[in-house]
């Protein structure tokens, strides 16, 4: 058995635009962008890239070789695919780990920079470990001999797809492809539309998970059933960044359409594919319909903040309110102390007692406002919301 080819890859909502801006990048070291020129250097040196080609294969693409014996081919829509050339199988998990470090601490830490300006990535899914998909591909291998690779990777079998051209046995995080006569260029097709796949699906599992962590924080904000005044400010600031979250990822999730649209037409115009889509081709219209859920899914998310964020202004409105009470209050009594002395003709003159009698007053002022103003804040708000029966998500 021979092993030729290990894969790896990502997938990020990118365009046309952006990839122009990898291929200035990768070229030239050149960027439009108010971006350190020493900085953007760096990255391109530790990718020391070798040859670069700008082609079209249903979509716009860059492809280019490394002086480690890697490849690396970015689509316009952001897919991503690393091939490592260099394996063998004694060496089959080195070799891994070579191409998922070229990934991991050269070509991503230079892209997040040249992408570091606009839009923030939301911090709920900016420091998510991402598990690869890793393709392992073989040569005329036995089944024995793939099961063997299976065994010392993964204890389950997921997936097992044969045909007379290749055969695909799929664990958890591995996939192995069994070459029997199928061009390389076809397989490595098969690779890219499967790591689409894979990484689509797993972006919609972490916005389904994010719904969810975001939904039980406005619980534990909400369930409260009476907030002190002085908590109110610090509720209403945890809102509102969820309320930016939200809305970065909303703008995410409104993108995904159109990818899945376009990856399905270009899969299902190409006949070496053919026979995966006559099992999978499903896929897509799976993925369209978890789509359609996340984003229903979504919506509610956004009402469900918004209607918090609501609440907690209309009982900060009160305290405000409840706070300028006070201070007439106060000012009153100052008021009133005034036109006692003034009807009584008893005001001081200034000697020791008038000295003595204005800082009484002032006492008197001051004492009254840290007295009502530390009522307001320990004065507990009702939380009036309704009550709803949790559904399983």
């Amino acid at each position: 058995m021979k092993i030729s080819n290990v894969y790896i890859g990502g997938w990020f909502q990118r365009t046309m635009l952006q990839l122009s801006e990898i291929y200035d990048f990768l070229r030239d070291c050149k960027t439009e962008l108010n971006l350190d020129k020493e900085k953007l250097n760096e990255f391109r040196k530790n990718l020391q890239i070798g040859k670069i080609d700008y082609g079209v294969a249903g979509e716009e693409y860059i492809e280019f070789t490394t002086a480690l014996n890697i490849s690396v081919k970015i689509f316009e829509d952001g897919l991503i695919v690393l091939d490592n050339k260099n394996v063998s199988e004694d060496t089959l998990f080195a070799d891994i780990d070579h191409v998922t470090d070229y990934y991991e601490n050269k070509l991503s830490p230079a892209f997040s920079y040249l992408f570091s300006l606009g839009a923030p990535v939301p911090k709920e899914l900016a420091n998510i470990e991402t598990v690869y998909p890793y393709f392992v591909v073989c040569e005329n291998a036995t089944k024995d001999e793939i099961n063997d690779l299976l065994s010392r990777t993964e204890k389950q079998k997921y997936f097992e797809f044969n045909n007379d051209k290749y055969d695909v046995i799929r664990g958890d995080k591995y996939y192995f492809v069994n070459n029997k006569k199928q061009s390389d260029d076809n397989i490595e097709r098969y690779i890219e539309e499967q790591i689409f796949i894979r990484e689509f699906k797993g972006q919609l599992h972490r916005y389904l998970n994010i719904h969810r962590i975001i939904w039980e924080k406005i619980d534990a904000v909400k369930e409260n059933v009476n907030v002190k005044g002085s908590e109110i400010v610090k509720f209403t600031t945890k809102i509102e960044g969820y309320i930016k979250t939200i809305n970065l990822i909303d703008g995410r999730i409104n993108q995904m359409s159109t990818y899945i649209s376009t990856r399905e037409k270009i899969a299902k115009s190409d006949t070496e594919l053919a026979e995966f889509l006559a099992i999978s081709g499903y896929r897509y219209e799976t993925l369209r319909d978890t789509l359609d859920y996340i984003k229903y899914l979504w919506g509610m998310t956004k009402n469900y903040v918004n209607s918090a964020q609501k609440l907690f202004d209309g009982l900060k409105a009160d305290v405000t309110s409840k706070s300028v009470d006070s201070l007439t209050i106060v000012t009153s009594m100052s008021a009133g102390a005034s036109i006692i002395g003034l009807l009584t003709n008893s005001a001081p003159e200034f000697t020791l007692f008038g000295v003595l009698y204005f800082f009484l007053l002032a006492i008197l002022g001051w004492g009254s406002t840290k007295v009502l103003g530390t009522i307001s804040k320990n004065k507990k708000y009702e939380v009036s919301d309704i009550e709803y029966e949790k559904d399983i998500k």
